[in-house]
This record gives structure tokens, sequence and C-alpha cells, in this order.
């Protein structure tokens, strides 16, 4: 891959990272990441990717702008209120960065598209705000062996973690999936409509998915997976611990 001259000055931070350089810039352009949400996760983190250079972006979400989102959902402007979220996040991500692709999905994630939809991309980041939709992730995912990043948030806490249970070396289980973790959906969970929201947590906990999302496109660092991180926006803490896979998961524990 040849950058043009706007491009290496665009990307001149990235381009000096060892880590990175031209040919993990070059990984970041061929790379194809669907992103479920355009809300107060998906908005900072479609920014993100788009910004990094990440070719081609999905951007799956059948909503409209409300006036109550622009607290949280920094990809979207008053003037937007009343469009769909997909095309409003489309745009401000281009408006950064004209060099990546963005595909917009204004359809609700469900049974019958999910397939699809995850096959057509490397890499999944969630930032749905059920459980339903969190699992039929997951579970799409494992089956079509996506690398899914998975962040959700409470009024002042979050959690973040990746799973790639799909992924056995030699053999061995060593990831979770989702359901691991979570093996249904609990009944009576509240939503950021019942129980409010510090907006600026969604920002980190976005911020963290298009970081992890990176890390395993570029094949740095140490991964997420087996991991749970857990965010406390008012201790201003933050901690892993283990995940380890659930030898009973309905899932992944089978075969």
């Amino acid at each position: 891959m040849s950058l043009s001259d706007e491009e290496v000055e665009r990307y001149a931070r990235h381009l000096i990272l060892r880590e990175v350089g031209g040919a993990g810039q070059a990984r970041l352009s061929q790379a194809r990441v669907l992103v479920i949400g355009a809300g107060g996760l998906g908005s900072p983190a479609i920014l993100y990717l788009a910004a990094a250079g990440v070719g081609r972006i999905g951007v799956v979400d059948h909503d409209r702008v409300s006036l109550s989102n622009l607290q949280r959902q920094i990809a979207h402007r008053t003037r937007d209120v009343g469009r769909l979220k997909t095309e409003s996040a489309a745009e401000r991500a281009l408006a950064i960065n004209p060099h990546v692709h963005v595909e917009t999905h204004p359809t609700h994630l469900s049974s019958e598209n999910a397939e699809a939809l995850v096959q057509a991309y490397d890499l999944v980041l969630d930032g749905s705000d059920n459980f339903a939709t969190r699992l039929l992730v997951n579970d799409v995912c494992y089956r079509k062996g996506r690398t899914l990043v998975s962040a959700a948030v409470g009024q002042f806490d979050g959690q973040l973690a990746v799973y790639k249970a799909h992924l056995r070396p030699e053999g061995q289980r060593l990831y979770p999936c989702y359901r691991c973790l979570v093996p249904e959906a609990p009944e009576g969970a509240a939503t950021c409509t019942e129980a409010g929201i510090l907006g600026a947590l969604t920002g980190v906990l976005g911020s963290m998915q298009a970081l992890e999302a990176l890390k395993e496109i570029l094949g740095i660092g140490e991964t997420l997976a087996g991991r749970l991180l857990l965010y406390d926006g008012l201790g201003s803490t933050v901690r892993t611990v283990k995940l380890p896979p659930d030898p009973a998961c309905q899932l992944c524990g089978m075969g």
C-alpha cells in the first residue's frame, strides 16, 4: 500500500510508532469493522475507527436521533435530530476522514439479518443497549468465526471484553464467549432511559472499544480476551478480572 502525501501527514503519529508503521497502517486500511449501534458507545468508537484509517466501517442502527441522545452520543449534532443515526454517524466519520468507506445499515439487527451482516466484516464492535441483542451478536460472531469487542455501561460504571472463543490454539479452549458471562438475558434489567447515565462514561468505554479493535487488527499488545475490564467512573478505578471459558456454556462449550 502506498500512501499519498496527505495520508502520510494524516497518519504521521501512527507511522512513527514501531508497533504500527506503514505495514500496520496498511492493515488498518484493509480492515472491515462492523459497529452495532450508533449511540453512546458506538459514536466514539466509529469516530476513532475512522480517524485511525480503518478502511471499511459498517454501522447498524435502526433508530433516529432524538434530543435526549445528544448528552452522550457525540456522533450526532442538534441539527441531526430526526435523522437516521446511521446517516448522521457516517457523515461525521467521513468529515473526520474522507479516505475511509462507511456502510450504513439502517435496520434492526435480528436473527434474520445478523449472519449476513457479521459475515461481511472481519471484526465486530457491539455497543447495543440490551441483552437480547448482545447475546444474538455473540452467537453469530462465534458461529461465523469473528472476534467481538463488547462493552456495556450502567449509570456510572462500565465493562469491556474481547470475545474470540472460536479461536482454539492447538485445539485448546482458552477464550470464553459472552454466554460464558451471561448465559441468558436477565429479566428486569433497566435501560439508560429508565435508570439514567452520565454521558461522558459512554465516551470512555466507546473509546476503549475502538482501542481494543485497533489492537486486534494490528496484532499488538495483550489481548483482552479471557479477561473482563471493569471501569468505575465515580471511583476513578479500572480493574480486570479473569474470565475463563465456562465448561457448561451452551454455545462454545459444546464440542
